[in-house]
This record gives structure tokens, sequence and C-alpha cells, in this order.
């Protein structure tokens, strides 16, 4: 027996989880079971299609349902999945047959250590049962059943499934029923939560306030009555789980007493005014009495917005915590606004963080492959004389200061145009993501052997490797550009942000200091006395390394494939995927021409540009695509949403400490502070010892407000956090691009003690005096 049957042995216990085992997986048709989640090369879910008949007659009914086995510890998500995760989806295709909503069983409710994040579903096996119901028509033939299962399966990390079932039913003129299958069915439809009223309880709901508004918590009670007057069963662990509740972040239910629950709730902060309905399934009586499972419903008060309801005459409006400061500040007091860039930064500092931000830039992982190649490059020159040592630095840096002006340039006139753009604006462009793709794939396979650039085998050869070379240097600087424009170094957004507010000449001069930058390790390693000496001499350990820096230019291309996925999906990947296929061919058809002469070399040069247009018109159309929505990193480290000025507002309104990630898909910079900052406990305990509103400003994507507030801070790029203190709304506290946990850990506890409730007489000098500008 192998680990991975004896984990599985283990697991299953008891009369009903022995019941669901006795329909052996290898009665089953080849095309009902599949398997999926791989994880260190085992599956990590299976799945089987199931069906109670083995013949069903036109116009009968049956039930279908999708059977998940998960190894120990891994799990699937409810219909409501909490605070995180995804719900389970089955998509039936079955031509024939109607089939009904999947009929969920009571889920198992599942807590980080901490009790941060909670969340709902299903371990170890678990049945999701329609009924379906044959259409009237032949008797005879086959009924194809198909089931679509998408899944995600999560233990510490969580890996998307997928499963495609299939099997077929035969048409007769009776139906005839698999008893096994059909008392695994019953088996577990009673687990499956029944509207309270089909079995004679009611639910009552008393709230102990007569509205709810948005971004506050609420209260009240639920009272649950049983048929006849008999007594409600005692409940015991998790034995509440809510539905989604439009305008509802979260609502749970304590016992107190038989038939008695005190509720706890608590409302979105930019919730509209509506009147939902609490919704959810309650589990009644222990594990020694036996469970019984209700489907409960019952009105909540009507949502008020935060601002008030439409219609609200002002005279009745909250005051706002902007407001009630204002009025304790003294008279002619003016309330304090971010300071402009201007006002913040002269031009020489501003050129000095430039060009040692460009200089950082070096160390960042979106541009050191290509230093490493360009070492690579000058490693093999070191032996000849200075001047071309020197001419090829000095033509790497015109590549980085020429594309530097040459992006100033577009900034200029794009923001002549009347937009407003940042630093890596370019890289929300789908079809630019894709050139870089296809320039770093080309990159790679010529470091692999598949082409050469240049010519070869003439007399001139040594005349015009010389001049190719120095155009091969400048390419690189162009490239270190491109690749640098994702990436922000410490300083480097506090330069740049304060070249987009002023003017032109001061945009030109700002992005030549920062080329300057970006160029001087290169160009002192060149110009500087020995450092050369110091260089491993050429040999055959060269060649090698020069294979594993395409390696690392491909692995530049997988970054950039997944930043593809977030401006166009999964379509907008494969169809960049696609593309990039066609460039390898490209490129290893015009290696095979380099071997010709004569028309041959041309028709293959032709061909190979054939290939390369036609493919490119065929994938690179991302206009009609639309990325899909996926899980940010906000889930884990607290509730995060999406940013907007009205959420802050409420947020702030309620009390609350605001922090603003501005990030981007494509800047590595943002993702390395979310990998080992945000989602660190200590920061994680910080939000919620101090009720942190958390929200994400998804720059992605071209978003004008995103913009707009970026530079508002005196930045063009991101990442930018800001830190907001409900007692000094407009006095944000701006913390630096790179991130430590104790310094997101002391904003928001600055911020959380400049909020009114804890303001004292005299004590508002913190909140008076603002936040430091890192």
């Amino acid at each position: 027996m192998t680990h991975r049957q004896s984990k599985r042995l283990g697991f299953v216990g008891g009369i009903g989880l022995l019941l669901v085992a006795a329909v052996a997986w290898a009665d089953l048709p080849a095309s009902a079971v599949a398997s999926s989640a791989p994880d260190e090369g085992d599956p990590r879910i299976e799945g089987a299609l199931l069906v109670d008949a083995t013949q069903v007659k036109p116009g009968d009914t049956f039930r279908v349902g999708v059977r998940f086995r998960l190894d120990p510890g891994w799990h699937v998500y409810w219909k409501n999945p909490g605070d995180s995760g995804l719900e389970t989806e089955v998509a039936w295709d079955t031509p024939g047959v109607t089939v009904g909503p999947l009929q969920w069983p009571f889920p198992q409710t599942f807590r980080t250590p901490d009790g941060f994040i909670t969340t709902h579903g299903y371990d170890g096996e678990a049945i999701l049962i329609a009924d379906a119901k044959a259409e009237e028509g032949s008797s005879t033939g086959m009924l194809t059943v198909s089931a679509a299962v998408e899944a995600l399966v999560c233990e510490v990390h969580c890996i998307p499934a997928e499963l495609m079932l299939t099997r077929s039913i035969p048409l007769g003129p009776q139906t005839v029923r698999d008893a096994e299958t059909a008392a695994v069915f019953d088996t577990e439809l009673a687990k499956v939560p029944r509207p309270a009223k089909d079995s004679g309880h009611a639910a009552t709901l008393a709230l102990d306030a007569p509205q709810l508004t948005a971004g506050q918590d609420f209260t009240g009670t639920l009272t649950l009555t049983a048929p006849g007057g008999a007594a409600v069963p005692a409940v015991e662990g998790d034995f509440f789980v809510a539905d989604r509740i439009a305008g509802v972040v979260r609502v749970g239910l304590a016992s107190d007493g038989p038939g008695r629950f005190k509720l706890k709730g608590k409302a979105e902060p930019d919730a509209q005014a509506s009147a939902p309905d609490l919704t959810g399934v309650l589990r009644l009586g222990t594990a020694a009495t036996g469970y019984q499972y209700l489907e409960v419903t019952a009105p909540l008060a009507p949502m008020v917005a935060a601002g008030g309801a439409a219609g609200t005459p002002a005279a009745v409006k909250p005051p706002s915590v902007k407001d009630s400061i204002a009025a304790v500040k003294p008279v002619g007091a003016a309330i304090a606004t971010p300071p402009a860039a201007e006002s913040s930064m002269g031009l020489g500092l501003a050129l000095v963080f430039a060009f040692f931000g460009g200089a950082l830039l070096n160390l960042m992982p979106c541009v050191f492959p290509v230093l490493a190649l360009k070492a690579y490059g000058f490693t093999r020159m070191v032996q000849q004389e200075r001047g071309r040592v020197g001419a090829h630095a000095a033509a790497y840096a015109t590549g980085i200061i020429g594309t530097m002006l040459l992006l100033a340039s577009v900034v200029l006139a794009v923001r002549a145009g009347g937009a407003s753009v940042g630093w890596g604006f370019q890289f929300q462009e789908p079809l630019f993501v894709a050139g870089v793709c296809a320039v770093l794939v080309a990159f790679a396979l010529n470091l692999f052997g598949v082409f050469n650039v240049g010519l070869d085998g003439t007399a001139l050869a040594g005349k015009v490797d010389q001049s190719h070379g120095l155009m091969h240097s400048a390419g690189e600087g162009v490239l270190a550009v491109v690749l640098a424009t994702p990436c922000s170094a410490p300083l480097l957004g506090t330069a740049v942000g304060f070249a987009f507010a002023a003017g032109p000449l001061t945009v030109l001069a700002v992005f030549t200091a920062l080329g300057l930058g970006l160029a001087l390790p290169f160009c002192v390693l060149v110009l500087v006395p020995g450092l050369a000496k110091k260089l491993p001499k050429p040999g055959a350990w060269m060649e090698r390394f020069k294979q594993v820096l395409g390696f690392a230019l491909l692995a530049t291309t997988v970054w950039l494939v997944w930043v593809m996925g977030g401006l166009a999906g999964v379509d907008g990947m494969a169809r960049l995927l696609a593309f990039l296929v066609a460039v390898g061919l490209v490129t290893w058809l015009y290696g095979q021409g380099q071997a010709q002469d004569g028309m041959r070399k041309l028709a293959t040069v032709a061909v190979a540009a054939g290939v390369l247009v036609a493919s490119g018109l065929l994938t690179l159309r991302f206009d009609d695509q639309d990325p899909v929505a996926a899980p940010r990193l906000g889930s884990t480290v607290a509730q995060a949403q999406p940013w907007s000025a009205d959420a802050v507002n409420a947020a702030l309104a309620a009390g609350q400490p605001v922090f603003i990630d501005f990030t981007a898909d494509w800047c590595l910079t943002c993702k390395f502070n979310e990998r080992t900052v945000l989602s660190t406990d200590e920061v994680r305990d910080a939000f919620t010892k101090h009720q942190v509103a958390f929200f994400i400003a998804d720059w992605t994507r071209r978003d004008a407000s995103i913009t707009a507030k970026l530079a508002e801070h005196g930045r063009a790029g991101v990442p930018m956090y800001l830190v907001l203190s409900p007692g000094a709304p407009d006095k944000p506290e701006v913390l630096p691009e790179l991130l430590t946990p104790g310094v997101v850990a002391d904003a928001v506890k600055r911020a959380a003690e400049c909020a009114p409730s804890k303001l004292g007489n005299g004590a508002n000098v913190l909140c008076a005096a603002g936040f430091p500008s890192h």
C-alpha cells in the first residue's frame, strides 16, 4: 500500500463515509473520474460524476452529483467562501436533460491559526447533488451528462482545479435506480439545510437599532421557534454560516439560550441604501443527539448609505469626522493640503534623487539580467584596446540616455494632449508588454545560438563586428530602460513625480540624470583603472555563462506574461504565448537563412517576416479582452477593498485608520513589499489591533483617478503607501517605497492614536502637526 493510499484509508471513517466509499471508483467509466490540483506530483483532489439511475425513462426525474475526495488537510469552498477563496462551480452540459440547482450540504468552517481569516467549505469527501429530468421524446438511445468543475483547492497555499466529467445513461421504458448511489445521495442530502418554514420553524429578528448604517457595526437578537412549541435543540461549534448578503461585510450568531441567538454584523463601508435580508444556514443539535439543518431568512433593518439616504435633508445629515475636527481648530486655521511637489523639493535635489534612484535601479530584478548580459559582453572585450572598451561604455550610456529622453518626450507629448501619465505607464498597454516579451525571447534565443546578430565569414569581419558591437551595446542600453520602467527604486518615485509636475525642461533634466545613474555601474567598471583586470579571463566558461543568461531573460519573460494576465486575462496570456512561439519559429528560420546564400536566404528571411506579421495580426488582439478578477494579496492581509475616494471617506467617518496600497501587477517593488512586509504577522496584527481599513488601488490598467492621486502626493508611479487617520483625514502619511513591518505598524499606530475617540482636551497636537512625509 502506498503512503497516499494509507493516508486516505486513515481519513475515511464513520458509517456515512464508509457508505460513500462503497461506490468504488473502479465501477465508474474512466470518463466520469478525474483528478486535478497537482502538488509535488500528487493531485490533491479527485472528482467523480455519480448518477442514481442505470436507465432513465423519458420524462422521469433522477439525480446527478459530483463527488470530491480531497487529500488530508486540503479543502474546497462553499457557495459563500468567506473571507477568501472561490465558490466551487459546476457547469452542466446535458443535451436532452434539464438539471436543477446544486444542493449544498452544511459546510465546515476553517480559520487561520491567528483567527484572522475565516472560510467555509468541505474537506475529506463531499457531494454536490442536483435534480435532473429527462426530456420527453425518444425512448431509445443514450443520454450524455457532462459536468465541468472549477474549484480552488487549498491547504496553506491554493491550487486551481479543473475537472471534466462525462458519462452516458441509456434510455428505456422505465427508470431503474442504482440502489448504492441512491443511498449515498440520501445520506448526503440529509445534510442539506431546508427552509425553516418547511419544518414548521419560524425565525424572527429584532435589531438593536432601527436602521443599518454603511461602515457601522450592528447587533440584534434572532429568535427561532419550533413547531408545536417544542424545545429548540442546543447548538455546538460553528453552527451558523451566512450567505452572501448585499451591503453586509460579515454577520454571525452566538447562542443565548435555547432558540435565542445574539446577532452581530457589520455593513460595508460603501453600502448603498437598500433593504437586505439575513440569509444563512443553521445547524441545530449536537454530535451526540444528531443534527438538524435549517435555512433561515429574516429581514434586516433598512440600510442607509454613509452620507445618508438619497433625498435626506441636509439638516439631518450626521457631521463627518472632518467637520468635527475642523470645528475644534483655532479660528482662522486652514485645513492643510498636501504640498505640491515643487514646494517640497528643489531642482537640484530632484536631480540628485534621480541620479541615485537610477543607480539603484541596477539592483532591481527587472534590470539585473541585462546588466549581467552586458557584463558578459564586456568580459569578452577586456583583452582589447582601452579605447574600444570605452566606446562600448559610451554606446551603452548613449542608448540609456537617448531612450530616457525619448520616453520623456513621449510623456510631454501625452501630457500636452491633456492626459495624465506616470512612471511605467507604458506597461499598461498589452501591445507594449507583448513587444518587450518578443525582444526578450529573441535575445535569449540569440544567446542559445539559434541565430547570430550580424554578418559572418567576410574579410571585413573585424570592422563589421566593431560597428555592430557598438550598436549592440546601445541596444542593451535601450533594453535596460525598457525593463527599468516597471521598477520604482528608492528616491526614484519622488524625483520623477517632481519632474512630471514641473515644466518640460525639468522633465528632460530629471530623465537625463536618471539615465546617467542607470548607466553608472557599467561605466565605472570600464573607466576606473584596475577594475577591468579583476574580471575573470575569457575561456570556455563564457559560452555556458552566456546560455545561463539566456534563461535569466526567459525568466523575465515569464514575469511579463504574468503581467499580461492582469491586463488581458487568461485569454490574453494565451495569445501572448502563441505569439512568442511564433517569435521562436521566426528566429529559427532567420538562423537557418544565415547559413544560406542568394535567393534562398532572401526567401527564408521573407518567410520569417511573413510568419511574424501574420502571427502578430492573429494573436495580438487585446482590445476585446477583459481580465478576470483574481484574489489580491489583501484577502490574506486584511479585509482589503478596491480603493475609491468614497470608500476611504466612509471608513474615516466610521473612525477607522486607513491604509492604501497603490500597486500594479507589473511593479516588482510592489510585489516585494507585499510578500515580505504586508503579509507578515506583525503587520496583520497591527491592522487587526487598530481596526485598519485596507484598500488596494490597482494601477495595472489605466485609471485616471489613481494617476491623479499619485500626482497629488508628488509621485508619478507605484508603489505608494498612504496612511490616513480619522482625526486628521487631510494630512496623510506617505510611507517610503521600500517598507519594513515596523514602519507600517508604527504608522497605523500613529493614525489610530489620532482618532477622535482618543483625543482629549489639547491632546490633538499630533493630529494638528500632521504626519511625517518619507
